[in-house]
């Protein structure tokens, strides 16, 4: 068999003997009955009880196994059944009659009897139960027609067999009981003669439902029948006795009748769709006996003429009436399907120009292919669709023009389709790559439907649904910027990566990269132009991964990467893990390269990068997980850098997150307590501000300074929730701030209060300046007590609307303080637009203020700048007295820090208020700054620009304080 004829061959489907067991019970039954009526039952008394008695309960079993049938399924089929009941019982009663007569009595039957009305009534319902079995027809010409094929069938019958027979019945006596006699004569033929008819008539008009308890009924009406014409025959009348063969063939009938309701329920459970039909010749057949039905009649109806007449009697008037009625019904009928033909061919043609029309209009290529997968048939669509002639697909093999590569599942969908109950499946689908006139392959969609044994094929072109289809794929997987995977696609390449991971595969592992400043560029020079770095970027990272490896580069979301490379067999566990943080460092120095921009603009961003190996029974989904925290690890240890991922790290997120969740709990249970650190003018040692300071308390009676739990709760990552936490506690603290600080002013302690608040917080619309001023008047502190220090500058602020929250909060009276000044270009922006009263030297220009005559002169400038602009300045972390006298002769005002006092309790924080300051270093000789260590210089008086020696008086410098927080008395 070829390949073409591989696609369409059917697979042989084979048949069970189902349902034998009945069958030969039945067999048996029937076949035992006849043996005993052919051995006379052993003695005639037996043989007149099964005789009559037999037959009566058979007759009975069959009413009662329809009545059953036929009450217990609805349907088309329904009122048959019930009618073939009635005519059962009606059988069974006049059997039941005979019996009484012969059995009980012990006397012949009368005739008439009761017993022959109930005969008679056993024909009519058996005749309107044909009528329903029969197949519908469909129009008033078939109507007829089907009367006129069972009188023609009835009157060639009755021609015939009164010709034989009935001739002789027919001279009834003068007396009412010859009469009766004769009438009954007739009428038992005559109806079987009618119900013979309806039997030939519906073997060639059956439904189609329950095809098997139809025969099997037919066949049973067909036994009794041919009986009662033996029964009718003088011959065997006269000689007949209960009990004997004759018996046993309306025995079987009524066996064969009681059976078919059975078939029927076996029929409906199995439910058999039929697959084909089992013989092709057969329909023609049927069709060809059914048409010939009514000349056959009429030859029948012939020959009982021709019989009288060779026979030298003359012709009986009923054989001419009946004759001529078959032969006017012939006429009628014959002229009527003459008539119907007439109108069918019509209706043919109509339908086959429609068809046609359709089949030639439509943009849809319909081919007819044989058993053997020759196209027989192409439509001229094909030309368009195909750019091929249907004149030249004809003819040839379909499996030729499938794609090699589509051909296999084809013809496995094809075969499964064929194999399958026509019933249950109709048609189905297939979609593969067909050859188009120019060599190219079309993808192709067809709908496949049976056709005498091959296959038609209404196929389309959807080429281009299909590459819209694999667009909106790519589109789905992808980075629309970058054309990178997405974390979508990179998440199942990773888990495609661990879940088939083989011993060749050791050293598989995934980069988490962030490119660190990226976020400044957008600020800087525009977000258009971070699109174009990020683009940049994204093709280094494609450049740096190894092709055709299976390594994948992604884009996660906003400046955020992922790289996955898979393990080369390495063994050795330090050799891979070298091998792939050559490939990270590699990879950070190629993404912190300049980026030429917009404009041509240079921009520079570096990359952090965290790796996390594949270890065994590591997932997908943990993998990433590690690879992330990896990353955040570099970021928090100072960008620009690669982290290889560590148990420990989990650890740590976890303990974060541990005290995360308690600090939320402490948000709410009160575990913030507040401590205030003096603020010390460098003159005089007077306290002239405190500056609040809050601290978390935990359960475990350890105190968190702001910068570890602020950083526990953010964790690098600044979550909204994180947000609103800081939110929460930048309100209590203020709150807190001035209560308590209004407090003290009560008591005799009007000491202004600064409170630390971000810029964020300033321009939150939950906190305008009017909230200020509210708190302020309800807690009865004057706007002036008051200092706000602004304590970072996110440039996600907008400069505009924090210039005008400080403008308003400075008409209230309260005074504005610029914290770590000189830390950044940042502080220098906001001093140029904000209103600012006080700025507060970052820790890092004290720190080494002493010993670098740079930092000296940096300091020295910034609070000249202050002085300039008429503003007071505080240095924040002054921890030596040596810091001390420079800043004080630089022109510092103020000063925090350890040398004074660390944050104090409440109690603490009043002792030192009740003292009125601390005591500050007297002035020093002058030092020439400059080397590792000051150097000083005897004299007597003067600071550095003095002239002569100066001898030093000597004076005791209070002791440093230890930079530990004074602890928190319980409470």
């Amino acid at each position: 068999m070829s390949a073409t004829g591989a696609v369409l061959a059917r697979p042989s489907v084979s048949g069970g003997g189902a349902g034998l067991l009945p069958q030969v019970v039945l067999a048996l039954v029937c076949g035992g009955y006849a043996a005993g009526a052919i051995v006379g039952w052993g003695s005639p008394q037996l043989a007149l009880v099964m005789g009559d008695f037999g037959l009566s309960a058979a007759a009975f079993a069959a009413a009662a196994s329809c009545l059953w049938h036929g009450r217990r399924h609805a349907g088309r089929l329904r009122p048959a059944w019930l009618l073939f009941a009635a005519s059962s019982a009606m059988a069974g009663l006049g059997n039941a009659v005979w019996g009484w007569y012969e059995v009980v009595l012990g006397r012949s039957v009368p005739t008439p009897s009761v017993a022959d009305f109930c005969f008679l009534l056993f024909a009519p319902p058996a005749i309107v139960g044909m009528l329903v079995l029969a197949k519908r027809p469909t129009s008033r010409a078939r109507w007829i027609c089907l009367g006129l094929d069972a009188w023609l069938i009835a009157g060639s019958l009755v021609t015939l067999s009164w010709s034989l027979a009935l001739a002789h019945t027919g001279e009834f006596g003068a007396d009412g009981a010859s009469v009766a006699r004769g009438a009954l004569s007739l009428a038992y033929p005559l109806l079987d003669i009618v119900l013979v008819s309806m039997v030939i008539v519906l073997h060639f008009r059956r439904s189609s439902g329950n095809r098997s308890a139809i025969n099997t009924a037919i066949a049973a009406f067909a036994l009794t029948v041919l009986c009662d014409a033996l029964f009718t025959s003088p011959l065997l009348r006269e000689h007949y006795r209960s009990g004997q063969i004759l018996d046993a063939g309306w025995f079987a009938g009524s066996a064969l009748l009681a059976y078919a309701p059975w078939v029927a329920r076996r029929e409906a459970a199995q439910n058999p769709p039929p697959t084909r039909r089992p013989a092709q010749q057969s329909v023609p057949i049927a069709g060809s006996l059914a048409a010939l039905a009514p000349y056959l009649a009429a030859a029948v109806c012939t020959l009982g003429v021709l019989f009288n007449v060779m026979d030298g009697r003359p012709i009986d008037g009923v054989v001419l009436f009946t004759a001529c009625a078959v032969v006017l019904a012939l006429v009628v009928r014959q002229a009527i399907m003459l008539m119907d033909n007439i109108r069918l061919t019509q209706e043919l043609a109509q339908k086959e120009s429609h068809f046609r029309s359709l089949v030639q209009s439509s943009s849809d290529v319909i081919m007819i292919a044989a058993p053997t997968g020759i196209l027989r048939y192409v439509s001229p669509a094909a030309s368009g669709v195909y750019g091929r002639d249907a004149e030249e697909l004809e003819g040839s093999e379909l499996a030729s023009l499938i794609h090699p590569e589509d051909l296999g599942p084809v013809v496995h969908e094809v075969r499964r389709f064929l194999a399958a109950a026509p019933g249950e499946e109709p048609t189905t689908r297939i979609e593969c790559r067909f050859r188009s006139g120019s060599g190219d392959w079309l993808n192709v969609e067809s709908t496949i439907n049976r056709h005498h044994g091959g296959l038609i094929f209404n196929s389309r072109d959807v080429t281009e649904r299909v590459r819209l289809q694999a667009q909106l794929q790519h589109n789905a997987e992808h980075d629309p910027l970058t054309d990178l995977p997405n974390r979508a696609l990179f998440t199942r390449r990773v888990a495609h990566a661990v879940a088939g991971r083989r011993r060749t595969d050791a050293g598989t592992a995934v980069l988490f990269i962030d490119l660190d400043g990226f976020k400044a560029v957008n600020d800087t020079v525009g977000h258009h132009a971070g699109d174009e770095l990020l683009v940049q970027a994204a093709r280094r990272l494609q450049e740096s991964v190894r092709s055709g490896s299976g390594d994948c580069a992604a884009r996660l979301g906003g400046d955020e990467f992922a790289a996955l490379i898979l393990g080369d067999g390495e063994g050795d566990a330090g050799n891979r893990e070298q091998r792939i943080m050559e490939i990270a460092d590699r990879l950070r120095l190629r993404l912190s390269q300049p980026y030429r921009v917009e404009g041509g603009t240079e921009v520079r961003v570096a990359a952090s990068i965290g790796v996390a190996f594949a270890e065994p029974g590591t997932s997908p989904g943990a993998l990433m997980r590690n690879a992330d925290l990896a990353m955040y690890r570099a970021k928090a240890a100072g960008k620009n850098r690669v982290e290889l991922y560590a148990p420990q790290m989990q650890a740590e997120v976890a303990r974060r997150a541990e005290v995360a969740t308690r600090l939320r709990a402490a948000l709410h249970d009160g575990e913030f307590v507040l401590l205030h650190q003096p603020v010390v003018e460098l003159t005089s040692g007077r306290i002239t501000a405190v500056a609040a300071q809050a601290r978390w308390r935990s359960a475990q009676g350890i105190l968190f300074t702001p910068a570890e739990f602020l950083r526990v709760a953010d964790n690098g990552r600044g979550s909204g929730e994180d947000t609103a936490r800081t939110a929460e506690l930048s309100r209590w603290m203020l709150e807190a701030a001035v209560e308590q600080a209004a407090q003290r002013r009560r008591d005799g302690h009007p000491v202004p209060v600064c409170v630390r608040l971000p810029a964020s917080r300033l321009v939150d619309k939950s906190m305008p300046p009017k909230a200020v001023e509210t708190l302020l008047a309800r807690h009865g502190l004057p706007s002036g007590a008051l200092i706000l220090e602004l304590t970072d500058s996110d440039p996600r602020v907008p400069l505009d609307e924090l210039e005008h929250r400080l403008g308003a909060l400075r008409r209230l009276g309260v005074r504005i303080a610029l914290d770590g000044f000189g830390s950044g270009y940042a502080a220098i922006r906001a001093l140029r637009r904000l209103p600012i009263d006080v700025l507060k030297l970052d820790p890092g220009l004290v720190e080494g203020v002493v010993e670098s005559s740079r930092l000296h002169k940096i300091t020295a400038g910034l609070l000249r700048i202050a002085g300039d602009l008429g503003m007071q300045s505080i240095a924040e972390g002054v921890e030596l007295p040596e810091q001390i006298v420079t800043l004080r002769g630089m022109g510092c005002t103020h000063a925090q820090g350890a040398a004074f006092s660390g944050p104090l309790d409440e109690h603490r924080l009043r002792r030192a208020l009740l003292r009125g300051g601390y005591p500050v270093p007297r002035p020093e000789p002058p030092l020439l700054v400059g080397g590792a260590l000051p150097i000083r210089h005897g004299g007597h008086g003067g600071h550095g620009g003095s002239h002569g020696p100066r001898r030093t008086e000597p004076h005791t410098h209070p002791p440093t304080r230890s930079n530990t927080e004074t602890p928190v008395p319980p409470t």
